[in-house]
């Protein structure tokens, strides 16, 4: 016998569905892991140098950003 709470889920998931959505399950990485947070910094040492030598990144950057200032309204 189903209770109240799985019930209400039921119910909820229902109407949902009937707005044309579906569940889906993503997985993320687990923050609390050991190692994870160097193995961020790792990354970001990565993503830094490869910037760094990518001589046309900035004046890439810059020219976007300029080109989004004159389309605000």
């Amino acid at each position: 016998m189903a209770t109240p709470v799985s019930k209400r889920v039921e119910k909820r998931r229902e109407a949902l569905r009937a707005a044309g959505l579906r569940p889906v399950q993503i997985w993320v990485p687990d923050t609390r892991r050991p190692g994870f947070a160097e193995e961020c910094r790792r990354q970001s040492r990565l993503a830094a140098a490869a910037d760094a030598d990518d001589c046309t990144l900035e004046s890439f950057l810059d020219a976007a950003l300029s080109d989004v200032g004159e389309h605000e309204d």
